[in-house]
């Protein structure tokens, strides 16, 4: 049987929302051990004289605990 853990994070990129994805898993696998998967709960975008400059994430990271 194993246990796992849910942690809620937010990740931002300048190119996409998918690589904001790819680059908050990289971090939180940094922390993380086991991470075994994540949801997205929400995106937005910031927007700066009619562009936007920015795409967030929010994020739940799914890690199995140890032992």
């Amino acid at each position: 049987m194993s246990v796992a853990r849910i942690t809620e994070i937010s990740a931002s990129s300048t190119k996409s929302f998918e690589d904001a994805v790819h680059q908050g898993i990289a971090r939180a696998s940094q922390t993380l051990k086991n991470v075994e998967g994540a949801w997205v709960e929400s995106q937005k975008v910031i927007v700066s004289n009619g562009q936007i400059t920015e795409y967030r994430v929010m994020m739940k990271v799914t890690f199995v605990l140890e032992g």
